[in-house]
């Protein structure tokens, strides 16, 4: 069930088709469906085959929001030939499952619930030789859902870290290098703790499907460094706020008085497979074609949209007046449709997420245009630190607003966006969708 804070029941209706499109598009459950077969001798798992013969022993552990519902995939396939394993997810994000062992765990900020599941993976992964297979099923969140500090940080030094570094602005891959080198697991680092051959099966929620940085990367080459990761604190001005032990384990890095994650070179990998199975593009291609169906001129602008969301905001905006003046780029009636994971740098003490921070500052930018409407949308269901997938506004918003006594810029300035579109019921919810891609970003000009 898709709920969209629009007083239109038409536009509600059309929105809810659209998004609803995305996301089945996306189904973790069916991705891994149509990605993995078993035939008599062979396991197949998108162009690659495994003799069944070969391994003793098939292992399932993963984490990440899809990852319950990959499982249960998984199992569906597999069945009995699973030996065990052991998923980590967000909390809320479960499924269940007959084998593999489900786990809930905090997310963005990890704890301890996260840290005994990584524990338990990296014993049950060390167990494993070389006649063994090793399936890893990873997506969105599983930087934060396995955490393993090195020895010498503690949970709550990385606890803190990770909050500094999302609210500083900092790119998934900025915080994901800082996090690979702080970590016992990420960067290619579980994929070395083993003998055995290694298939990781991906949902990407990373622009450019980078797969050093969908969940950190645990089975993949990590061509980041130290030095790397000690600029980027420096960079977003949190070097002197982090923990010491953080300090101290990244000088040790620079010094070689650490090991580096490994890198692609690296022989290990010949006996790792890192296998995408969907990520952001084709959610917002399948949102293009219900476009379509339903008549509307449709226009994808990009999937790979980075940069902060309130400007973001400002070019959608543009757009929108451009369409409503001129009738171009499309005319009406039409759906512009974009995707990507902006940021958002934190200056107030609000509760938001920035797929609400988009929407709150695209009413702005849209104030007055008739037949109007922009959506920021989390495909998990989850935007921020919020139980709410997005928010909608219209030309309208700002008029609602100030009828309720409400100050749009004032919410904006204090990154304040999730009270303001409870107040204003503007909210897109569905719960945990039990997927993860990126976000999707709508302009729609009936």
């Amino acid at each position: 069930m898709i709920k969209i804070g629009v007083p239109q029941p038409r536009t509600r209706a059309l929105l809810a088709r659209l998004l609803r499109a995305g996301l089945q598009a996306v189904d973790p459950y069916e991705a891994v469906r149509r990605q993995v077969s078993v035939g008599r001798k062979h396991l197949t798992i998108g162009s690659q085959q495994y003799p069944l013969a070969r391994f003793k022993r098939i292992v399932v552990v993963g984490a990440g929001k899809a990852s319950a519902r990959m499982a249960q995939a998984l199992e569906q396939q597999l069945g009995l030939r699973i030996d065990t394993g052991v998923v980590v997810v967000k909390y809320g994000h479960g499924a269940p499952t007959k084998t593999i062992r489900i786990v809930e765990a905090g997310h963005p900020i990890p704890d301890d619930a996260g840290l005994q599941a990584s524990r338990l993976i990296m014993a049950l992964v060390k167990t494993l030789t070389a006649d063994d297979l090793l399936i890893v099923l990873l997506s969105g969140g599983a930087s934060s859902l396995l955490p393993a500090p090195v020895s010498g940080i503690e949970l709550q030094d990385k606890q803190q870290t990770t909050k500094l570094l999302l609210r500083s602005g900092a790119t998934i891959h900025e915080i994901n290098a800082v996090r690979k080198h702080l970590s016992s697991v990420k960067g290619g680092q579980l994929a070395a703790a083993t003998p055995a051959r290694v298939a990781s099966v991906i949902l990407s929620d990373v622009i450019g499907n980078d797969l050093g940085t969908i969940g950190s990367g645990p089975t993949a080459p990590d061509p980041t460094t130290f030095r790397e990761a000690w600029n980027i604190v420096e960079r977003y001005g949190v070097l002197k706020t982090i923990p010491a032990s953080v300090r101290n384990r990244l000088k040790m890095g620079m010094e070689d008085r650490a090991a580096e994650t490994p890198k692609p070179r690296a022989a290990l990998f010949r006996r790792v497979d890192n296998i995408l199975i969907g990520d952001n593009q084709v959610a917002v291609d399948a949102v293009a074609r219900a476009a379509k169906q339903l008549g509307l001129r449709t226009l994808v602008l990009s999937t790979t949209l980075t940069g902060e969301a309130r400007e973001l905001a400002k070019m959608v905006g543009a757009m929108a007046r451009e369409i409503a003046v001129h009738g171009r780029p499309v005319q009406r009636p039409c759906c512009i449709i974009a995707g990507g994971e902006p940021t958002v740098t934190i200056r107030g003490e609000g509760t938001g997420g920035r797929a609400q921070e988009f929407a709150l500052a695209a009413a702005l930018e849209i104030a007055g245009l008739p037949n109007m409407w922009v959506a920021g949308f989390a495909t998990d269901g989850t935007d921020g630190p919020t139980s709410v997938a997005g928010a909608v506004v219209d030309g309208q918003t700002v008029t609602r607003a100030r009828r309720k006594q409400l100050n749009l810029s004032q919410a904006l300035q204090d990154n304040d966006a999730h009270p303001f579109f409870r107040k204003l019921h503007g909210h897109i919810i569905t719960g945990p969708t039990g997927t993860n891609v990126n976000d999707l970003y709508l302009l729609l000009a009936l």
